[in-house]
């Protein structure tokens, strides 16, 4: 049987801006409301693909590299919670034209790829904790983080020693 990786397209963030959130996370949010996910793994994913073959890997590559959109700012600037899937996440009140036509774009193609789509819309944002146990006090607006996107990255995700952890195995640079 040959060989998959667990992958994801998503976009990155800056170090300096990760560090900015990991601090937030720890001032605003209580210190039992969930597992914090490590700063190295925050990110905004755009097209989840679950088990992906080396064949199939390639040609989400090459599909990807066609990619000519324009790069765009992403306003991180709401916070939320999703019971069920006990996640407390960051996101944007007003998510970007362009962040919406290549999640749009990456997902389609994964999708006739025949990689596994999740049926819900697309709701933009990264993870800061998961299995909340509770409902869980969000801080006030008035937090934002403003992320210039230039780039996107295809990642594969590895659960070692306890711990996962994602690696970026390919980077597009959008038009500017």
């Amino acid at each position: 049987m040959p060989e998959s990786k667990r992958l994801f397209f998503a976009l990155d963030l800056p170090d300096e801006t990760r560090q900015d959130i990991v601090r937030w996370r720890a001032d605003h949010l209580a210190q039992d409301a969930g597992r914090p996910v490590a700063g190295a793994n925050l990110h905004l994913t755009l097209a989840f693909l679950g088990e992906v073959s080396a064949e199939k890997q390639k040609a989400l590559e090459a599909m990807a590299g066609r990619i000519t959109q324009p790069g765009f700012t992403l306003r991180l600037d709401d916070a939320g919670q999703w019971l069920r899937s006990r996640v407390v996440w960051l996101g944007c009140r007003q998510s970007p034209r362009g962040l919406i036509q290549l999640a749009d774009m990456l997902r389609a193609q994964a999708s006739r790829s025949g990689c596994y789509q999740s049926p819900t819309p697309f709701h933009p944002h990264i993870t800061l904790l998961r299995d909340t146990p509770h409902t869980v006090a969000l801080p006030p607006p008035g937090f934002s983080w403003t992320v210039p996107v230039k780039a996107f990255v295809l990642y594969e995700s590895h659960f070692t020693a306890g711990r996962l952890r994602y690696a970026p195995l390919n980077r597009w640079t959008l038009k500017t």
